[in-house]
């Protein structure tokens, strides 16, 4: 027998190298050979989210802006005015709905949907000039506010000019036909084909122009989960390259927090408070979603939760009329809980009427005690580091008490103190006690100012859809 040596392992092979055996043996010191040592494991836990939250986004509240309905012009001039009693009610990041021109080939209704877009890189002139746009922009930085786009990306309208330019971008019916978006009544609009590297390319360069030529400081993804993840991957560190940007996902998955978005809807919540409201569900409903929340989804994914937005006052109903005497206790519950807050523009005019979607039907503003408890609770948000957003802010932790199926409470705490929040989530008083949790202490009163010390053990009657917060500061 000879013996052949070969650095990775000396092994004794027969001469007769036509015999199957030494072939074997050949494949199996090649093999031997060429076998990568097995990879170093680290257990050292990384952060899940990988997306760096712009500073200003921390403790911020959002507030949508839906052009055609927020003023009686329906115009960027006059809702330009109104920015500085956005400022004043402290809202942070100003969603604007879609800016661009709207599609007239199969246009629903005689203005159309905002989200069948004719150009991406045009303003639509229903609601001004780019130059008007830009005012609006400037003037929301010099207020401290901070303006995102809502970005259509899956589907255009039948007449944009990417239909003949690039024909091939968009996907196609079993009949070679353009191809609405399937089982939902989105006629007017055609889907884009994201397997096509060309789009790619040119719709994350559309995204930077209005942030590095107009000034925008990110976007609202229109139904961001039928777009692929990859694609918002890309997109985010484009825009990074520019500047620190927001993006929230119209998308309900915590995936797209990895290294796209800051945030995204939380459905959930939504889904919750109003089976709640309706009384299909009792207080430990939320016991579900808060458990989820904190299990599966990362302390630092902002998720957005929201009383109404354009869907929801749309095609549902206007939020006073869809939450009834669980109004109040909702809108709060949106600042207090773990989540970015979302306020629709009407809101504090305690605006209940449905807007309609296409057509001009601005809103009926008027003065309303509404907005005070907006202003009360954003301001509670900001001085309160406990209450902001994601990691930035504290985790809730349960308090358990007597009277589970009505009552919702828990504590908000850090350092610098928090907040202790019970919610009676029924038609009927409540009286519970409290049993295990940090609640025990000195509060204030976040409404009255009165103090209020907790003990261990200690007690409290709530009215029927009515909730307390208590305010611990730290000296």
């Amino acid at each position: 027998m000879t013996r052949f040596r070969f650095p990775c392992l000396p092994l004794r092979c027969s001469p007769l190298w036509f015999s199957s055996s030494a072939i074997a043996c050949a494949v199996a010191i090649l093999s031997a050979c060429t076998t990568p040592a097995p990879r170093a494991l680290d257990y050292t836990p990384e952060p899940y989210v990988q997306v760096e939250h712009p500073e200003w986004a921390r403790d911020a509240v959002i507030y949508q802006i839906n052009t055609r309905q927020f003023t009686d012009a329906g115009t960027f001039v006059a809702a330009e005015a109104e920015l500085p009693r956005l400022a004043e009610l402290g809202i942070d990041i100003v969603w604007l709905m879609p800016i661009h021109p709207i599609g007239e080939v199969n246009r629903k209704g005689s203005l159309g949907s905002p989200y069948a877009v004719k150009d991406y890189l045009a303003v639509n002139p229903e609601f001004g000039t780019l130059e008007d746009l830009k005012s609006f922009i400037d003037t929301a930085h010099n207020l401290d506010l901070h303006v995102i786009l809502d970005w259509v990306a899956n589907h255009t309208a039948w007449d944009n000019p990417l239909t003949l330019d690039h024909p091939e971008w968009y996907i196609r019916e079993w009949n070679g036909d353009f191809r609405p978006t399937p089982w939902v009544d989105w006629a007017d609009i055609i889907d884009l084909d994201y397997r096509q590297a060309g789009l790619r390319e040119y719709m994350s360069n559309a995204m930077r122009y209005w942030v590095e030529e107009v000034g925008v400081d990110g976007f609202r993804a229109d139904v961001a989960g039928y777009v692929p993840l990859d694609f918002w991957e890309d997109v985010r560190a484009n825009l990074d390259q520019v500047k620190p940007i927001f993006m929230l996902a119209e998308y309900e998955q915590r995936d797209v927090h990895a290294r796209a978005f800051n945030a995204s809807y939380a459905w959930g919540w939504k889904n919750t408070m109003q089976a709640v409201a309706r009384g299909d569900a009792n207080a430990s409903a939320f016991d579900g979603y808060y458990g989820d929340n904190e299990a599966v989804w990362p302390q630092d994914a902002y998720r957005m939760v929201y009383t109404s937005n354009h869907d929801q006052n749309a095609w549902d109903e206007a939020a006073p009329v869809l939450y009834g005497d669980a109004y109040e206790n909702a809108i709060a519950l949106s600042f207090v809980s773990e989540g970015i807050p979302l306020i629709y523009n009407g809101q504090e005019a305690f605006n209940t009427d449905r807007l309609e979607f296409f057509e001009d039907d601005p809103i009926r503003w008027r003065a309303h005690p509404i907005a005070g408890l907006f202003a009360r609770l954003i301001a509670l948000k900001t001085e309160t580091t406990a209450l902001h957003n994601g990691a930035a802010g504290a985790r809730m932790v349960p308090v358990a008490n007597t009277a589970p199926e009505q009552v919702l409470s828990f504590t908000r705490l850090d350092n610098q103190g928090g907040v202790f929040a019970v919610f009676n989530m029924s038609a009927e008083p409540a009286a519970a006690s409290f049993t295990t949790g940090p609640y025990a202490g000195d509060y204030t009163d976040a409404y009255s100012g009165e103090a209020i010390s907790i003990p261990e053990g200690g007690a409290m009657e709530i009215p029927a859809w009515s909730h307390r917060i208590l305010v611990r500061d730290v000296d």
